[in-house]
């Protein structure tokens, strides 16, 4: 298994590649919904995560697997044949990194930055609203939050901005504590 790093480094080439290609053609908020859409639809199907990752399947079982996607989705014909070039040169395992990386250059694109939230429980509208104003606080540039839940956090929350993540979870709390009682 390709290590993270490797991922990363070749998703955020082909992100880029496929940024300036959506750029020229006007197309970037329609490229970034497509992917935004992919992305959801890799986190609700375990079969599609194992397409994509698993090497028993070729790449022309990617490829088709992708494209019939596509197609169901109505994708925007970038999108479409960016997932074709991914099947076709064996780089769809990287997919999550080069959708991460394309939605990193579109937020900045825009002057805005991309946050990701992850908590115990779904947050309430004010709650939304309160850490999107303490995150404009903090780094000077209004940010587009994506909330996911995560029951295991037990309460509090988790922020990762690019590389960056603020971990103000119970759970990490109670570890740090175990940690500490331990070396006591």
């Amino acid at each position: 298994m390709a290590d993270d790093s490797k991922a990363t480094d070749v998703g955020a080439r082909y992100a880029q590649a496929l940024f300036d290609l959506a750029k020229d053609q006007g197309a970037i908020a329609a490229v970034e919904a497509d992917l935004k859409a992919l992305k959801a639809m890799r986190a609700d199907s375990a079969d599609l995560r194992a397409l994509l990752a698993s090497p028993a399947f070729s790449a022309e079982d990617k490829a088709k697997g992708l494209a019939a996607i596509a197609d169901k989705a109505r994708f925007n014909a970038t999108t479409k044949k960016f997932l074709g070039l991914i099947s076709a040169n064996r780089r769809a395992d990287a997919l999550p990194a080069m959708i991460a990386a394309f939605e990193a250059l579109s937020a900045d694109h825009r002057g805005v930055v991309s946050a990701e939230v992850v908590s115990a429980l779904p947050l309430t509208a004010a709650q939304t609203q309160g850490v999107a104003a303490a995150l404009r606080t903090a780094l000077g540039k209004d940010p587009e939050i994506e909330t996911r839940v995560d029951p295991s956090l037990l309460g509090g929350i988790k922020v990762r901005v690019g590389s960056r993540l603020f971990d103000a979870s119970l759970r990490s709390k109670l570890d740090s504590l175990k940690f500490a009682l331990k070396r006591a």
